[in-house]
């Protein structure tokens, strides 16, 4: 497989993280709209940005992040956020799962 398709994250299959958690993020609820996972939740603690990536049930790419139906750059611990994820995770309500930069 060529390995920058890899890194890119055509293969399906999220599995490049950093090996320290920059964060953590509580699901509240999973949705999803147009072929996209949207889980819905709070910042336990760190920052998430677009491009950081998600692992618990699966890794995926964070692609936006929305606070009150707006599309932000950023979000910090105690931001109760939306992010729309390219890839899927197993994941259910009340889960924590942890946030790695890219």
């Amino acid at each position: 497989m060529n390995p920058l398709k890899r890194l890119l994250g055509r293969t399906g299959k999220e599995n490049l993280v950093s090996r320290k958690p920059s964060g953590r993020f509580q699901v509240v609820g999973v949705t999803h709209l147009l072929g996209k996972q949207i889980l819905g939740g709070i910042v336990l603690d760190g920052i998430l940005y677009p491009g950081y990536k998600l692992r618990g049930g699966g890794v995926a790419l964070i692609r936006e992040i929305h606070i009150q139906n707006r599309k932000v750059d950023f979000a910090v611990e105690g931001d109760r956020v939306a992010l729309v994820l390219e890839g899927r995770l197993e994941v259910g309500e009340g889960e924590v799962i942890e946030v790695y930069r890219s």
